[in-house]
């Protein structure tokens, strides 16, 4: 699979998007390159997760990756990225503003729903783009990566499965809105990006049944409209803790509470030995259920023939440490 510059994350909830996109964030940005996390949803979740104050509709560095690469961020607001788009396209940012101020950028992105994604992938879009002629802003700022190839990579934590492809899908949704003009013109250039090789989907699952489904279903989806699926990032992948041999003493009962009790005793326990024990074999068989569990809504990913990366349940939670330890795995598993 060759290397994208756009990396579009999305996901049922729960499955850690978030955490995921930043993760690939910090990936990419590994060996001195230079990425930027978009934010789109306004949960301000990619600044909790490094730290930082809420990020400003403003590039932001955000984190140092290993061999010196940066990882910038971005809170996509739909407001300014109308402000940017009338000022870029008709040079009416000052007009804009007064918009603003009379409600009727709310008004519009109210009653035209899809004018407000168009203006957000376009954000993004406009990044990926980025060529010698920076906005006023970047040339008040040298701080702010500018001119051509400013990152290496764009990553978007998208909205969630079931809504992601609505997103993405910008032609569709302003075809009702105008059918030629400048809005026209701006969705067509966002679609050339979005749906060009550079561009790529991944959808973040967990190996269980209600989020592996829906993950299969926004496959289908993403493809029937031609959009370019990437890889499937499985994320909070339980360990297998148990040899063969102790799997199955638990599994077929061959082990008893008051099997362990001598083993506990080794170990320094011989208190409430009988109730330890149970809640060990207890634990043993939830461990093997969500084992086997794993197994099975594995093989159902994998029938899709699509790239696949495990990424390990980070059982201290998440934190800075953390997301770096994501990173790894997902450069090992051949994330570009």
């Amino acid at each position: 699979m060759s290397p994208a510059n756009l990396h579009v994350v999305s996901g049922k909830g729960g499955t850690g998007k978030t955490t995921v996109a930043a993760a690939v964030a910090i990936a990419l940005a590994s060996g001195g390159r230079r990425t930027l996390l978009m934010e789109v949803e306004g949960r301000q979740g990619i600044a909790q997760l490094f730290d930082t104050p809420p990020l400003p509709y403003e590039e932001r560095r955000v984190a140092v990756a290993p061999g010196g690469g940066e990882v910038w961020a971005l809170a996509v607001d739909a407001e300014e990225a109308l402000l940017d788009y009338l000022e870029i396209f008709y040079n009416l940012r000052r007009a804009g503003s007064a918009l603003r101020k009379l409600g009727a950028i709310d008004f519009a992105t109210t009653i035209a729903p899809g004018l407000r994604d168009v203006l957000l992938t376009g954000k993004a879009v406009e990044v990926a783009r980025r060529s010698d002629k920076t906005d006023k802003t970047e040339k008040a700022d040298r701080s702010v990566p500018s001119g051509a190839n400013a990152y290496d990579a764009v990553i978007i934590d998208a909205p969630p499965t079931g809504r992601v492809t609505r997103f993405l899908n910008v032609n569709a949704e302003v075809s009702g809105l105008a059918r030629v003009g400048p809005i026209h013109n701006h969705a067509q250039l966002v679609m050339t990006v979005i749906n060009s090789p550079a561009t790529r989907v991944h959808l973040v699952t967990v190996l269980e049944e209600m989020p592996v489904q829906e993950t299969l279903d926004g496959i289908t989806e993403l493809q029937s409209v031609g959009l370019n699926t990437g890889m499937i990032l499985i994320n909070m992948v339980a360990a297998e803790r148990l040899n063969q041999a102790q799997a199955a003493a638990i599994r077929f009962g061959s082990v008893t509470a008051t099997d362990l009790g001598p083993a506990l005793q080794r170990a320094g326990i011989d208190r409430d030995v009988e109730t330890l024990g149970a809640g060990l074999l207890k634990g043993g068989r939830d461990h093997l259920r969500r084992v086997e569990l794993q197994a099975r809504e594995r093989a159902r990913l994998r029938a899709e023939h699509l790239p696949t990366i495990e990424l390990p349940l980070l059982t201290d939670g998440v934190d800075l440490g953390g997301l770096y330890q994501l990173a790894a795995a997902l450069t090992e598993g051949g994330l570009q």
